[in-house]
């Protein structure tokens, strides 16, 4: 297995990664084809495919920031799901990576958003209980509340509050609220 680097919309196996993305996601945590190709134009930014021979398993898109990395986006593919091929992807960027790690989860509200909060927990990854909100993507949207993981340690609310001030600028730069 390797993963790939996909720098443009037009790259092989985008279409394939897309359509996980689009599938795994809700409406309200995703960009719009567009803004991901302009996205996908910032050094800073990871669009990484994992690829089996020739067959797309799924994809980590993510972000090198100066004191960390924030994992933005990560699915394998539902035929590969609960086989450990999310582990052996989240294992190797952790094990590539001399920086702390952030990511995001959705509140504890159901069944499967509490499987994975704790799937991230057995990866190493500690909840972070600090109130947390991203930007709304669109003009028809609120701000949503998610929780904030991090590796391999809890962060302070000040980091979060330095993380919302430097990061998400960059992170929700085509969200309306940021360009006005």
């Amino acid at each position: 297995m390797k993963l790939i680097r996909l720098k443009n919309i037009s790259d092989n196996y985008f279409q394939k990664a897309w359509e996980l993305y689009e599938n795994a996601f809700p409406y309200n945590e995703r960009r719009l084809l567009d803004e991901q190709a302009s996205v996908l134009k910032q050094s800073k930014y990871h669009f990484e495919v994992l690829i089996n021979g020739k067959q797309f398993i799924g994809f980590i898109l993510w972000w090198d920031f100066e004191t960390h990395r924030y994992i933005d986006h990560f699915a394998t593919t539902i035929e590969q799901r609960n086989k450990g091929i999310g582990k052996l992807i989240l294992n190797k960027f952790i094990e590539s990576n001399d920086k702390p790690i952030l990511l995001e989860v959705e509140l504890p509200t159901s069944h499967i958003n509490k499987r994975r909060i704790k799937f991230y927990e057995r990866m190493g990854f500690k909840l972070n209980r600090h109130y947390y909100e991203i930007p709304p993507l669109r003009d028809d949207q609120i701000p949503l509340q998610l929780l904030l993981m991090s590796y391999p340690s809890v962060i302070p609310q000040k980091d979060v509050e330095l993380f919302i001030k430097k990061c998400h600028p960059i992170l929700f730069e085509n969200a309306s609220h940021f360009l006005e």
